[in-house]
């Protein structure tokens, strides 16, 4: 609030004075005091007139207009009229022979009513000067009063009466009240929906303590409202709003009622506005402000929100107490006397006047201040101090204009002064001004005269200095106007928008509009323009390519409209009104062409006008003459994001997609970190046409493959190409294809529906693009319809196909017609076209689709020419075509047709066919059947149900031969049905229990079954059989009682089965009476040791198997069942070896020496006398291990050694036959030759070849197995009985067992099992071993 003036006159100190604001215009200020004059002084503080009085002022008051002040003064009875017009004052006698101390000029006409101090009334007319007295209205002294819009006059006075006169000043109503009234008033107070048209109700203070309400309709509904004592006084009160009364009380009290019907008199608000008294309160209905003052201060409230305290202004220098406030009309002064007689004037609200250019913006400060600044650049405000309070203000890059009616002042704007340039006065009454640079222009009168700011420029020339437009033979009005960098831009009420360019000096644009247009607001280049024509629309307009664009949801309030000043957001603009800004973007290249969206709306403060607006925020005047900063809805994004949650993040995503702002967008989706935001995103650029920044979205979120087709169309110039391709991207095809079409690729448009599969659109588009694609694309629609199931038009599509030089198409079109014959009921010309086409499949298809329509027949014919014979023999049987069944079925599969035709064929009593179209079938119940109940086949029923193993068939059989009376193969078969019971009780019926035993032995069979027979067999006393079946049930104990009680026959199988049964319990106490038994204890009579060895090797107690095994060679060998002998000893060395026990040496070494009388007879064999000689030399030095054959044993070594060239070694084992226990045991044939032998001895001896040892390497004599350097026994070859060697090591692959590789190999050239485990063997199997040492490592016990 800033102080205007203040008026102290030295007349007026020490005494309060009264004032009055002119009224509508506030241009005066009627001041009176103690010095009987009254001061009238403009709104600047001016004193422009006085009035001379006789006497104290008593009242003044002006008329309605503003034109007439009158006043009444004590000591006359004249009426001073002073005239705002002429300035000049004139005198009305008013005829009162009393004091006069009542005046008020009515609301409506020109009516004034002039009270006196004993009660008389004169009501004057101004318009008629006709006067009417009224005697004795009042018993006494007339105080208030007050008029309606009726011309109803109210008074009050101090006969406590209330009379209410009409303008005639007859007496319509009166009423008394308890106390002396004051401060009358008329206002509506509401009684029910309806507001009357004029003031219903009279409000007066009664007695200072009450407010009485005098209802003019409903007198006896009238209201007397009482206060708190603790308010104090009520000093004065005022009508607002929609019927309410704000009250001041003297405590300083601030009190707002109510008088709606429902809530009269309740308290709406109560403050305490002043600690300690209050002297006045004032409401500006037009400010919407109320004002109150006391203990030195005015306190200024909001209407709308009393709570919020507007504004506060000290006045500490009136120590004498404040007295009375008062608004002007219009709001802008308010007027402040003091008890000390000075008056203050406050500035409260200025004429929002101002403008802006480019950044730099000129408003209104002051009543003649004009401050300039630019809040963009930062450069400090200029403060210009004007001559006039301007009517209008204009700002230019350089200039600023400010002026009044016809007149405006020019100044230019130095960097550090403000020069007064010049006054120009125009042809008219200016309604705007304009300037940029170097020009200004003003509206007047629809004319607009465009000229230089500086005429003295050194380069104007002179018919560019000024110009009036329009021209004289133009017959149109101008209603607005702006000026750019390079155009002035008019607009007419014809509806004409011209561009004139100032460098060029003409006309370089016009564009015609239906309807005049009123106001226009380019954009700072004045390439883009928003008018607003006279039906309240708002448009932009392109004079680059004269297109206009309506802008939606255009209020019809609006005022003006800002241009956004950032250069990055060239299309956003805001169009406001009183209340609301709205914020526009005008996207000029999307993918939908141009056009205009509201992107949101922003709630402005009361009284605050939109200056300029730069990057989302707005720059208000407001009537305080400041200026205020207001940040749009729309731009939330550019506030600090740290604090946003999601969902505030996505609206602001949104509002950056709306702007196109999507480097702002890009930081919010990374916040966000969002797939669908990154999509928003990228769908935007798409709208936009932005590919690069689609492209580098896209690559954000992994869309590989939008971005390589954005990377193929990024290059097209042509826009409505690439337009189209971005519609198609997102899914906009109709769109796409009106784009495509105006491109100059149209048919990418048919490219596009074919590749959508929109076959209509497709084909209307081939018409006229490209009619060789039509038979292609009616292929593929026909396809789509056949599938949906309209063959009517797939089969017209499918005719139109037809090309006849397109061999690949034309088949399937063909099909297509085949196809869709049959199902339209044309089966004569479908089955054709299919039997005469190539295709398996379609013959397939067809035939299904006649077999669901029952036509069989053909159905058939078709699966058979495409051979389907399963399929056709099917639909043959269907229609019991039996004929042609018998003849498809060798090629047919399915087992089901084969049962079909075989059941058709056993009805028919055709059994042989029909059993094999059973066995085809794989139907064996029914094969057996057959075989059993037909054909009289029993041998084939058997074979089958042996082959099948069927559980029905087998039963089937054994039913047969029970028939036949063949009980043992009836019980084979009912086992093998799994009728054990039926099979058991068989046996026993007709005493067949061995056979059922056999057969069930063999079977998958429970303990249950084996105990039956087992109790069977006991009962018979049959033992073994009893043992052998309790064995399988495991009952061990009982099994082994029966075997050890078999009779002597089947000794040596209960024996056996005794092992078995004892190595299965591994019961010690079974295990012993076993042993006894075999040693004889319990009947005397032992048996044979190699049960023992056996019953050793399967309780895998190895050591005593050893030991037996031992025992049982060495009674072989003195039987002279050397074989046997050397089996047993390598079984049990193998079975040791396995389970990685040390063999005992004895067992090693009979080993040994029995291999080596093997081998004799193997070297005899192949003619290899050494070797032979050899290993008789070994056994002979141990022939006492061979007893029963020591003298021929002893010959052979003789006469091989003789032969091989060992003669010392014959004579040495000759003279031990010399012997005289051995001498007569000698063959006849060799005894004289061993004997010469004796006589004549020859000692020369073939000395045996020496090898290393592979342990030591030690040279010994190849047939020594112990070597005399490391004391190791050496491994043996089973193939010579020599010694191993390192370096030709192999072993036999069945017994692991080392040989010789090279002797090995050489052997099985004429021999073809192993030596030592008489496995088969050949040399191929035969593997030299590099690395003996695993062989090497001991297995003998030492």
């Amino acid at each position: 609030m800033k102080r205007v003036f203040s008026l102290q006159e030295k007349a007026w100190h020490g005494t309060p004075i009264q004032f009055t604001w002119q009224k509508t215009s506030g241009n005066y200020l009627a001041v009176s005091g103690a010095d009987h004059i009254v001061k009238i002084f403009d709104r600047h503080g001016q004193k422009r007139s006085e009035i001379n009085l006789p006497g104290n002022c008593v009242a003044m008051d002006w008329d309605r207009d503003g034109d007439i002040l009158a006043v009444i003064a004590e000591k006359s009875s004249c009426i001073y009229l002073w005239d705002a017009n002429t300035e000049k004052t004139s005198q009305l006698d008013s005829g009162m022979r009393d004091q006069m101390s009542f005046l008020l000029w009515s609301k409506i006409g020109s009516f004034l009513a002039v009270g006196t101090n004993k009660g008389n009334l004169l009501i004057y007319n101004r318009q008629t000067s006709r006067k009417i007295p009224v005697l004795g209205k009042h018993t006494k002294k007339i105080t208030c009063g007050c008029w309606n819009e009726e011309n109803l006059l109210a008074l009050g006075g101090e006969d406590r009466m209330i009379t209410i006169s009409n303008q005639e000043g007859d007496t319509i109503r009166q009423t008394a009240v308890r106390f002396e009234p004051s401060d009358m008033k008329f206002s509506v107070m509401k009684t029910g929906d309806r507001t009357p048209a004029a003031g219903n109700t009279i409000s007066v203070v009664v007695g200072k303590k009450a407010l009485f309400l005098f209802n003019l309709n409903e007198p006896d509904g009238s209201v007397d409202l009482e206060f708190q004592q603790c308010y104090g006084n009520i000093v004065c009160y005022s009508w607002y709003g929609d019927g309410y009364i704000m009250i001041g009380f003297s405590l300083g009290v601030l009190l707002v009622i109510s008088t709606h019907i429902q809530e009269i008199g309740q308290e709406i608000f109560q403050t305490c506005d002043h600690k300690d008294n209050l002297t006045s309160i004032a409401v500006s209905p037009t400010l919407n402000k109320a004002a109150t003052c006391g203990d030195n201060c005015i306190k200024i409230h909001d209407l709308a929100e009393l709570k919020d305290m507007y504004a506060i202004i000290n006045l500490d220098d009136e120590n004498k107490g404040l007295g009375t406030l008062s608004w002007t009309d219009d709001g802008q002064l308010l007027a402040l006397s003091t008890q000390r007689g000075s008056l203050h004037v406050f500035l409260t609200k200025l004429p929002i006047l101002g403008d802006a250019c480019s950044t730099r913006i000129a408003y209104l400060t002051s009543l003649l201040e004009v401050t300039v600044a630019n809040p963009v650049e930062g450069e400090p405000a200029i403060t210009v101090s004007v001559d006039v309070e301007p009517n209008f203000v204009a700002v230019g890059l350089y200039h600023l204009a400010v002026g009044m009616n016809n007149r405006a002042w020019f100044y230019v704007l130095g960097e550090n002064a403000v020069k007064k340039l010049k006054d120009v006065e125009y042809l008219g009454t200016v309604a705007s001004i304009c300037l940029h640079s170097d020009y200004a222009a003003a509206l007047f009168e629809g004319k607009v005269q465009l000229h230089l700011i500086e005429s003295e420029m050194v380069d104007a020339q002179e018919e560019r200095e000024t110009r009036l437009f329009p021209a004289v033979d133009d017959k149109c009005r101008i209603l607005c106007h702006a000026l750019t960098a390079d155009f002035l831009i008019y607009g007419t009420d014809t509806g004409v928008i011209q561009y004139f360019y100032i460098e060029d000096w003409q006309f370089v644009n016009d564009y015609r509009h239906p309807v005049g247009v009123k106001k226009l607001f380019p954009d700072p280049n004045g390439t883009r323009l928003v008018f607003i024509d006279e039906n309240s629309d708002g448009f932009v307009y392109c004079p680059v390519n004269d297109a206009t664009y309506e802008i939606p949801d255009f209020s019809p309030t609006i005022k003006g409209v800002l241009w956004e000043n950032w250069p990055l957001d060239k299309g956003v603009f805001i169009a406001y009104d009183d209340d609301k800004v709205y914020t526009y973007v005008f996207h000029k290249d999307t993918i939908q062409g141009s056009k205009v969206i509201l992107a949101g709306g922003t709630k402005v403060p009361f009284s605050h006008k939109p200056l300029l607006l730069y990057n989302g925020e707005l720059t208000c005047q407001t009537q305080s003459g400041k200026i205020n900063n207001i940040y749009l809805s729309t731009h939330s994004f550019l506030e600090s994001l740290k604090d946003a949650g999601p969902n505030e993040l996505r609206q602001m995503l949104a509002q950056t997609l709306m702007l196109k702002r999507f480097s702002d967008a890009w930081v919010l989706c990374k916040r966000l970190n969002n797939h669908d935001a990154w999509n928003e995103l990228a769908r935007a650029c798409l709208l936009h046409m932005e590919v690069e920044f689609a492209i580098r979205v896209y690559r954000s979120i992994g869309n590989v493959g939008i971005v390589m087709s954005l990377e193929q169309i990024k290059g097209i110039e042509d826009h409505n190409l690439l337009a189209g391709h971005l519609s198609m991207f997102t899914n906009d095809f109709n769109q796409a294809q009106d784009l495509y079409l105006a491109s100059s690729c149209p048919i990418a448009a048919l490219e596009m529906r074919r590749d959508l599969q929109h076959w209509d659109s497709a084909l209307q588009l081939a018409k006229r693009l490209a009619p060789d694609q039509i038979p292609f694309i009616s292929k593929e629609y026909a396809i789509q319809l056949e599938f949906t199931g309209d063959y009517v038009n797939a089969l017209a599509h499918y005719e139109k196909g037809i090309t006849g030089d397109n061999k690949e198409h034309d088949e399937v079109c063909l099909a297509g017609v085949a196809q869709m014959s049959i199902r339209m009921g044309d089966i004569r010309r479908g089955v054709n076209q299919a039997l005469a086409h190539p295709s398996r499949v379609l013959k397939r298809d067809c035939g299904a689709i006649l077999e669901s329509m029952k036509q069989f027949s053909e159905a058939a014919q078709l699966y058979e020419k495409g051979l389907y014979y399963d399929k056709a023999a099917s639909v043959y049987i269907r229609c019991k075509n039996w004929v042609k069944v018998g003849e498809l079925l060798p090629h047919v599969s399915s087992p089901k047709i084969h049962l079909q035709y075989a059941k058709a064929k056993e009805a028919d009593g055709r059994y042989k066919e029909a059993v094999v179209a059973y066995e085809n079938a794989k139907q064996w119940d029914s094969v057996i059947r057959i075989y059993l109940d037909h054909l009289n086949n029993p041998e084939k029923a058997v074979s089958v149900v042996r082959d099948t193993q069927s559980l029905d068939g087998a039963k089937m059989v054994a039913r047969f031969f029970l028939q036949l009376g063949d009980y043992g193969s009836a019980i084979q078969f009912l086992v093998m049905s799994k009728c054990n019971n039926e099979a058991f009780t068989l046996a026993q019926q007709h005493n067949k229990m061995e056979i059922y035993a056999d057969i069930i032995g063999s079977e998958n069979t429970t303990n249950e079954d084996y105990q039956s027979i087992a109790l069977y067999f006991e009962g018979e006393k049959r033992h073994l059989q009893a043992g052998k079946f309790f064995l399988l049930c495991g009952q061990h104990s009982r099994a082994l009682k029966h075997f050890l009680k078999c009779p002597s026959s089947e000794d040596n199988m209960a024996i056996e089965m005794a092992i078995e049964t004892v190595s299965q319990a591994k019961e010690e106490l079974l295990t012993r009476q076993l042993i006894d038994h075999l040693m004889g204890e319990s009947d005397g009579m032992p048996k044979d040791a190699k049960y023992l060895f056996r019953l050793y090797m399967a309780l895998k107690q190895y050591p005593e198997a050893a030991r037996t095994a031992v025992i049982i060679a060495r009674e072989e060998q003195s039987a002279g069942n050397y074989r046997n002998a050397h089996d047993v000893l390598f079984s049990m060395y193998a079975e040791l070896k396995s389970q990685k026990i040390k063999i005992p040496s004895e067992m090693a070494t009979n080993l040994m020496i029995l291999h080596s009388y093997i081998l004799v007879k193997i070297h005899m064999k192949s003619g290899d006398h050494m070797k032979a000689a050899r290993m008789l030399i070994r056994v002979a030095n141990n022939i006492s291990k061979f007893p029963s054959h020591i003298v021929p044993i002893l010959t052979s070594t003789v006469l091989k050694c003789h032969r091989a060239g060992l003669k010392n070694s014959a004579f040495s084992f000759a003279a031990m036959l010399m012997r005289p226990e051995y001498r007569n045991k000698i063959d006849v044939k060799y005894k004289k030759k061993i004997e010469a032998m004796v006589r004549r001895p020859d000692t020369s001896e073939t000395e045996e070849a020496v090898t290393p040892c592979p342990f030591c390497e030690f040279p010994l004599p190849e047939c020594e197995l112990l070597c005399p350097g490391c004391k190791n026994n050496i491994p043996y070859c089973i193939a010579t009985g020599r010694h191993m060697l390192k370096d030709d090591w192999t072993v036999c692959p069945h017994c692991d067992f080392p040989a010789l590789y090279s002797e090995l190999k050489i052997m099985l050239n004429t021999e073809n099992t192993c030596p030592m485990c008489s496995e088969r063997l050949n040399a191929a199997q035969l593997k030299k071993v590099s690395d003996c040492t695993q062989f090497l490592q001991t297995e003998v016990e030492p």
